[in-house]
């Protein structure tokens, strides 16, 4: 029988290695500093409780309102 908790945790490992990858890319950034500005950002903290559902949405789409919406990630 499968485990619904633990489909969940790997999907949600799996859709966060995507957006870091992604914002990597985006931003040209090393992997280590998208690491650090995707698990600083309430986007993040959303997706870990699974608020509104926002882990269901495609990681392009979640990339883009964090560049968006949380701005001060990116200052140096």
């Amino acid at each position: 029988m499968i485990n619904h908790e633990a489909l969940t945790r790997v999907y949600k490992q799996n859709l966060e290695e995507s957006m870091i990858e992604y914002l990597a890319e985006q931003k040209y950034l090393t992997m280590e500093e998208a690491m650090d500005i995707y698990y600083r950002s309430q986007l993040a903290d959303q997706i870990d409780k699974g608020i509104y559902g926002i882990e269901n949405m495609d990681y392009k789409y979640l990339v883009h309102d964090l560049i968006v919406n949380e701005p001060e990630l990116f200052e140096k």
